[in-house]
């Protein structure tokens, strides 16, 4: 016997699943998995944060997404007939696979947000080659036709999506979380797998690790929603039944159709998607009249240092070769191109450019393109620390624009590489230890004024935790230990804690691509625009430019 979870949902189905990676990872070792899966709602965020845990821990991942459904066409935004979406959950075979998987969330948002990021089968067509899709939940075109006694539409559901993903490639989704809903579509998905021969999957529907996170997760919907446990009209999870389940539980829950519970494993076998992490994917620069790009740097290098140095000694001009040495030899001779560029670019037009922060104050190379205003000579900096031959890395080079005009430096980055070579990047903001005691204090129904008092006993430190204040705050200790009510506050607090709330654009990152970037990355509609949906360090695994 053996099981593999197809449909789960992380911590990055921001506030509405409990999941964390790094618990769920450590869940599926000790059940002695050996793959599992990652589908959060419409978003990829997770993905190579998941993909790492699972390698690391000897684990198969899987990587995927629950995509949302278009009712008609991506473009239709009517209010009546446009407003409900249904669920895809899509999963990558290999390289082709994710690519597209990349490109259909991307245009999810970027194209078809109405309330929800949104494929259509249009789309879906395009983007089908290297993916295995499953029914999904009740939410799911299939189980919601079935729902609504409709089992020809139904039936017209399934064969197209067949039709679009290949024979072998999709299959009807069987799931049991106890919903008197599941046990009345269960005979209807069995005659369309009788009537049409598209293959059954066992999956439970993940949204935490343990049986008894039910309840921290409830809360997280509340937190979600803006309501209270005690609302009766609110969106909620029935039971508690949505956990990450044992190969022995979905065996027994399965038992009359044990070979959906087989096709977990032949679908994780077909998964066998490999990221190289480390190719850079810097855009392409284009010295004038066709000269080579790296006789152009130290052609600039070599003029920048007659202006900054009175006198350019040997010792001088020794450094400036070492640097460029090093800097052809790891490959960035165009990452100083394209950041020497947009600086002057800035300077000449009175855009004001900051002295340069970091390690990257140690580099001749980047004074003398005045990238940097910090002379590494005069104060003994070391170029090791910035680029070093031993430790393969991107370079870093933190600028600092005039906050007011930044925005005609991005403007000229997108006139030159192309606006589908150039986004903003994402940031998550996380529940910490004072805000998650009154988010949850609030769902919870009690008081904000009571709940301030809890979230103001703890220390305030920016790397402070709630069971590091509970060691050092001996008021907040007294009323843990004392109130049932604080402790149960503080107790399912602990559970969401660090837990990403919302996803915003980081203050100043910009990432530049050698190609479109949602070949590489996903996108996603940002407060500021579109920006990618992996955060800065993950960029930088990925080898672009940020």
């Amino acid at each position: 016997m053996s099981f593999t979870h197809l449909h789960v949902h992380t911590e990055y189905s921001l506030l509405d699943g409990a999941a964390r990676i790094g618990d769920l990872i450590a869940r599926a070792k000790e059940l002695s998995m050996d793959a599992v899966a990652i589908t959060d709602h419409g978003v990829m965020f997770g993905v190579i944060e998941f993909y790492k845990a699972a390698k690391d821990a000897g684990l198969k991942p899987i990587i995927g997404c629950e995509v949302y459904t278009a009712a008609r066409l991506m473009r239709d935004k009517d209010s009546e007939r446009d407003k409900h979406q249904g669920h895809l959950v899509l999963l990558a075979k290999d390289m082709t696979g994710y690519r597209n998987l990349v490109k259909l969330v991307s245009e999810s948002y970027t194209k078809g947000f109405y309330y929800k990021p949104r494929v259509d089968k249009e789309l879906l067509r395009r983007h089908a080659e290297g993916l295995i899709a499953l029914s999904a939940c009740l939410a799911g075109d299939v189980p919601r036709k079935l729902l609504e006694s409709n089992y020809e539409g139904a039936k017209r559901e399934a064969l197209e999506f067949r039709d679009i993903f290949g024979e072998g490639n999709f299959y009807l989704e069987l799931q049991d979380q106890g919903l008197s809903e599941e046990k009345q579509i269960l005979p209807d998905l069995l005659r369309l797998h009788e009537e049409t021969g598209i293959a059954l999957v066992a999956t439970n529907d993940v949204h935490y690790v343990h049986r008894e996170d039910a309840a921290a997760q409830d809360v997280l919907l509340c937190i979600q929603t803006g309501k209270r446990i005690g609302d009766e009209d609110r969106m909620r999870f029935q039971g508690d039944q949505f956990y990450f389940k044992s190969q022995e539980e979905m065996a027994a829950l399965f038992a009359d159709v044990p070979e959906a519970v087989a096709n977990t494993r032949r679908i994780a076998d077909m998964c066998n998607l490999e990221f190289k992490f480390g190719e850079l994917h810097l855009p392409e620069f284009r010295a004038p009249n066709g000269k080579d790009n790296a006789a152009y740097l130290r052609a600039l290098c070599e003029e920048g240092l007659r202006h900054r140095y009175e006198a350019v000694t040997p010792a001088l001009e020794s450094r400036l070769a070492y640097e460029l040495s090093t800097i052809e030899n790891m490959g960035y001779v165009e990452y100083f191109l394209i950041v020497w560029d947009f600086i002057r670019y800035a300077r000449e037009h009175g855009i004001a450019v900051g002295p340069g922060r970091g390690s990257a104050a140690g580099s001749l190379v980047a004074y003398a393109l005045r990238i940097t205003d910090i002379d590494p000579i005069e104060y003994n900096l070391i170029f090791e620390r910035f680029l070093n031959p031993e430790r393969i890395s991107m370079p870093d080079i933190d600028i600092d624009f005039c906050d007011e005009r930044r925005g005609e430096v991005i403007d000229y980055v997108i006139e030159k590489y192309g606006a589908d070579k150039v986004a903003q990047i994402i940031t998550f903001g996380t529940m910490k230890a004072k805000a998650v005691v009154r988010d949850v204090g609030r769902a919870l129904d009690i008081t904000y004024a009571e709940a301030d008092v809890i979230a103001k006993m703890i220390p305030f430190d920016l790397k402070m935790t709630l069971d590091t204040a509970l060691n050092t705050s001996p008021e907040l200790q007294s009323a843990y230990s004392g109130d049932e009510r604080v402790r149960r506050l503080i107790d399912t607090a602990k559970v969401l804690e660090g837990m990403p709330r919302h996803a915003s654009t980081h203050a100043a990152g910009v990432v530049i691509s050698k190609r479109s970037i949602d070949e590489y990355v996903p996108l996603y509609n940002s407060d500021k625009g579109v920006s990618t949906q992996f955060p800065m360090g993950t960029i930088e695994e990925l080898g672009l430019l940020k």
